[in-house]
């Protein structure tokens, strides 16, 4: 129950931040992020993230959709899953460097269906991510910078054609 209840919260949340960005002026108004339209499938592309997120020695740390909570409320949405990215030497690090940063893992990809049935994979650049912990200093933006480059690989990989 405490599952359903936290899948459908999640759900309800990511339905209000996509109903805000596009009043906000969608994801080009959003400072940190990546965004990579492709020309895959919804269904396509989360393969394609999970397969590149393994390629790049990450974990799949979580799954979330407001597609499959919306459908258990007999509701249809289109396509929109969030997935939690991560791995123990990182949280490690991070840990080391700023206690009130562990807030922020996973590192989240968000996978969105278009109206023209492509999906949309996005991110918030970890060094956006872990920006505001100021008391991780250096170690915490090095780590940061390192999961960038990360991200950017299985952004790039996911994304091809």
């Amino acid at each position: 129950m405490t599952r359903i209840l936290s899948a459908l919260t999640l759900g309800l949340f990511v339905l209000v931040a996509q109903t805000n960005l596009s009043i906000a002026g969608g994801w080009d108004s959003l400072s940190g992020w990546s965004v990579h339209k492709t020309a895959h499938s919804y269904g396509d592309l989360i393969k394609r993230v999970d397969a590149a997120v393994k390629a790049n020695k990450m974990g799949l740390v979580t799954r979330a959709s407001a597609t499959k909570g919306a459908a258990k409320m007999g509701k249809t949405i289109a396509g929109n899953m969030v997935i939690g990215v991560y791995r123990p030497d990182f949280a490690i690090r991070m840990l080391a460097a700023s206690v009130p940063a562990g807030i922020e893992a996973p590192i989240r990809l968000y996978i969105t269906e278009n109206a023209d049935g492509t999906a949309t994979l996005s991110y918030k650049k970890p060094s956006a991510v872990f920006a505001p912990y100021t008391d991780g200093g250096d170690k915490l933006k090095e780590m940061a910078a390192e999961l960038d480059g990360i991200f950017a690989k299985i952004a790039g990989e996911a994304s091809a054609p």
